[in-house]
């Protein structure tokens, strides 16, 4: 029947509404009309996304983890030589490990990216074993209520030390590898900078040991030349002296070697007093008395420091012995790198998904714009947009029986048909996926990336 729909004067009002885009029923016949411009892209890029999930290369992480291990003798018996913060010694450790030579010479050991080596230069071969190389410290989570003032001033300090390869096993010898190079270079950092502590306050003491020899010669001479040796006697005071000094200098070149400052300062010493006795006996003066008071007290202020740097120098000697015994601070590996057994990357599934979310994407959107594009008349607004509303009239549709009978049919096809979607892939699921308490399991420790 027919049925006349009476309509107000201003119709703008129903020209401007969209309720029909928020009803299910307008996508449904959107997409009917439109699902060849929404299945080709879908198709296509879903394959696309597919294939690189498929074919993109594995990647392996082979990782490790260093412990920076306090010293183990407490430091108030035994001061280390080496005293540079840990953080600052390791980013000085893996500047030095990242050198472009080491780099090279360990791409060279393990015959990294053979496929593109012949097509990259060196410092492009640099630049990617950088990329892959991971060195990072780990963050601990500690209970800082229950630390104590001791481990907040000296915080452990783990790093860990990995390497991304196409394959597992080289991985795994490059991370040990690096953990090698990086455990050398801290010992030999370390060996090194306390070797050359003791090497400057040897030197140090040396100076002031000959400073000292020649500054005690000038005053047994001027002492000599007053005619008050340094020690009471007789008239032959000088030759005693100088007997004495050739008697200790036999003996203690018995025990030290000719370069010893104890022989050097006893040589100096017999050749100043031999100069004296070789010499008329000069006269006394003022000049002379005052000349040998100020040099003793060079010669107090001097046996100051060089008691100072002795004492230094036997604590840089236990702290190079420490260091060299490794009972100082030192890196110790907590944790091997091992061949992985899961790729980090790609996440297959997450590339996937993010396919499948482009793939919607891009058939909606070209299905859409289509529509947008297509100007046939579907809705009472399109009507409206070319017809005046007054020549409107509602005709209700009229469902025949055959099309009733139709819809029951494709209702019932596609239950059938989600039914047996359902039953083949519990088959599958059967067949070829592990049990369920294993994936559980697996999901439970993490193996599931």
């Amino acid at each position: 029947m027919l049925q006349k729909v009476e309509f107000e004067d201003d119709f703008q009002g129903v020209q401007e509404d969209r309720s029909h885009l928020l009803r299910l029923s307008f996508y449904w016949e959107l997409f009917k009309r439109r699902w060849a411009y929404f299945a080709l892209p879908f198709v296509t890029i879903l394959a696309a996304g597919a294939a690189v999930a498929l074919l993109w290369p594995p990647t392996y992480l082979s990782e490790g983890r260093i412990l920076v291990q306090s010293q183990q003798i407490p430091s108030e018996l035994v001061r280390p030589t080496v005293t540079s913060a840990a953080q600052e010694r390791i980013q000085v450790i893996q500047q030095r490990t990242m050198t472009r030579d080491n780099l090279i010479a360990i791409a060279d050991k393990f015959k990294l990216f053979p496929d593109k080596r012949t097509l990259m230069s060196p410092t492009e071969l640099v630049a990617e074993v950088k990329k892959n190389t991971k060195i990072a410290p780990v963050d601990i989570q500690l209970d800082f209520k229950q630390r104590t003032r001791a481990a907040m001033e000296n915080p452990t300090i783990v790093f860990s030390v990995g390497f991304e390869y196409s394959n597992g096993a080289v991985a795994a010898q490059v991370a040990n590898e690096l953990m090698t190079r990086i455990l050398s270079e801290d010992l030999r950092d370390r060996t090194s900078r306390a070797t050359d502590t003791t090497k400057f306050l040897a030197r140090e003491v040396q100076r002031l040991q000959a400073e000292n020899s020649a500054l005690d010669a000038k005053i047994a001479q001027l002492r000599i030349t007053q005619g008050k040796p340094a020690s009471s006697g007789g008239s032959d005071q000088p030759t005693a002296t100088l007997t004495q000094l050739k008697s200790d200098l036999i003996q203690k070149g018995a025990l030290y070697s000719e370069r010893h400052p104890v022989i050097q300062s006893l040589k100096k010493q017999i050749e100043a007093l031999e100069k004296v006795a070789a010499s008329p006996a000069p006269t006394n003066d003022a000049a002379t008395a005052a000349s040998l008071e100020v040099m003793v007290a060079q010669q107090e202020s001097l046996q100051k420091n060089l008691d100072a740097a002795s004492a230094k120098l036997a604590a840089a000697r236990l702290g190079e012995n420490l260091e060299k015994d490794q009972q100082s601070e030192k890196l110790e590996i907590i944790e091997q790198p091992t061949v992985p057994q899961e790729p980090v990357k790609p996440n297959r599934l997450k590339v996937l998904a993010m396919a499948f979310a482009a793939a919607l994407l891009g058939g909606a959107g070209l299905a859409v714009l289509v529509e947008i594009l297509d100007k046939g008349i579907r809705r009472s607004n399109d009507l409206l947009s070319v017809v005046d509303g007054q020549l409107i009239v509602s005709i209700p549709y009229i469902t025949t029986a055959a099309e009733s009978r139709a819809r029951r049919r494709r209702m019932f096809g596609f239950l059938g048909a989600f039914a047996l979607v359902v039953i083949g892939l519990l088959v599958v699921a059967y067949l070829f996926l592990p049990p369920l308490d294993l994936m559980i399991a697996k999901a439970r420790v993490g193996l599931f990336r």
